[in-house]
């Protein structure tokens, strides 16, 4: 019986001990909170700042409660020899965390957390530092050898601000602008994703190979992006799939003109326009999509085609809405402007009702084609 009370009073002191290293949340005393902002940039990247807080409380800022330039601090591993810039916040590292490949002010940093220090000046730019070391307490175990980029970076005067804060400034489609604001001073970085297309494109592939992958329409999508942004292999690769892809890949208008029109801005004329023959010719192709399709041929020079896509419509289409339309432009086109007024007036003829748009660019039409003018 002694025995077993002697084990269990030191199985209590032995957890009482291991206890007592673990703190309690308790509530803020006032000073430094923690604080956490996220931007996403580009529609796939982001940045997150995570940081301490302090307040100015009246205090002169730089050159005081922030020293100019890189100093001793006297402890841990700074020194005169290896001396450090402040933590640009308080407490635990500032960091910062990239989930793309970025660019800091024009140079490029790789994705991932970093640890975030200022060496404020007296004068003109500031030093950016953004520091492989991420996980310690402020700039006392700061070493410049594990500096991952130092850009310089130009402060401006502001109102008084009474706590440090990380703002996102600006926000533009690629890009973001982030300002350090404390005191009476503005310090603004931007920041870039380095590769946006890219960035994208694996975006894309990684959701196509997911749930998002199981339709044809998102491969459609998908291909209209890489065709516009120059990845045209990729965006050939994803019109087929949409297609010729087991289970849900389909052959319709809108699958087929996908695939012509990306096949068209690669420079593969000719497969396009074998691909878009047969494109016309499928469920969904409808006069005004068909008419569109004309436009874009005049557009790209090929005029006698784009008179025979024209005829195509309006036979299949029985004269419907825009047929007429489309026929006075493929003659226009070919300069055959007495043919080209015929059916301008017929199309006059028959606008849709409630159509108050194209009635009066129909007349204008009309009066150019009497000229002998081109309406193209």
């Amino acid at each position: 019986m002694k025995n077993n009370r002697k084990l269990m009073g030191m199985l209590i002191l032995s957890f009482v001990s291991f206890a007592g290293l673990a703190q309690l949340s308790t509530p803020p005393g006032g000073g430094s909170q923690k604080s956490y902002v996220k931007q996403h940039i580009g529609g796939v990247g982001s940045v997150a700042i995570s940081y301490s807080s302090p307040g100015a409380r009246g205090r002169t800022i730089y050159g005081n409660v922030v020293p100019y330039g890189f100093n001793n601090l006297g402890f841990g591993l700074s020194t005169a020899e290896n001396p450090s810039p402040w933590r640009a916040g308080a407490d635990q590292n500032t960091t910062f965390t990239f989930s793309h490949d970025v660019k800091i002010e024009g140079k490029e940093l790789p994705a991932g957390k970093y640890g975030f220090f200022v060496a404020p000046a007296a004068e003109g730019a500031w030093t950016v530092i953004f520091s492989k070391d991420n996980n310690h307490w402020g700039s006392f175990y700061y070493k410049a050898e594990n500096d991952a980029l130092r850009v310089e970076v130009t402060p401006e005067d502001v109102g008084f601000h009474e706590w440090l804060t990380y703002e996102f400034i600006d926000r533009q489609n690629t890009s973001t602008t982030v300002a350090l604001i404390w005191g009476d001073k503005k310090l603004p970085v931007k920041i870039e994703l380095a590769d946006p297309v890219g960035a994208h494109i694996a975006q894309l592939t990684a959701e196509l190979n997911n749930q998002q992958g199981f339709n044809y329409q998102n491969f459609t999508a998908a291909a209209g992006y890489a065709s516009s942004v120059g990845e045209h292999e990729k965006a050939i690769e994803w019109a087929d799939a949409a297609i010729n892809a087991p289970f849900f890949g389909q052959k319709n208008w809108a699958t087929m003109s996908t695939k012509g029109a990306v096949l068209a801005a690669a420079g593969k004329s000719e497969e396009s326009a074998q691909v878009m023959d047969e494109a016309i010719r499928l469920p969904g192709a409808t006069a005004g999509a068909i008419h569109q399709y004309g436009r874009q041929l005049i557009a790209a020079g090929q005029k006698d085609k784009a008179l025979e896509i024209f005829k195509y419509n309006h036979k299949t289409n029985n004269g419907a809405w825009p047929t007429n339309y489309g026929l006075a432009r493929g003659y226009s086109a070919v300069g055959n402007y007495k043919q080209a007024l015929k059916y301008m007036k017929l199309a006059k003829e028959n606008i849709p009702a409630g159509d108050t748009l194209n009635g009066p660019i129909i007349d204008q039409n009309i009066a150019k084609l009497e000229k002998g003018e081109d309406i193209n």
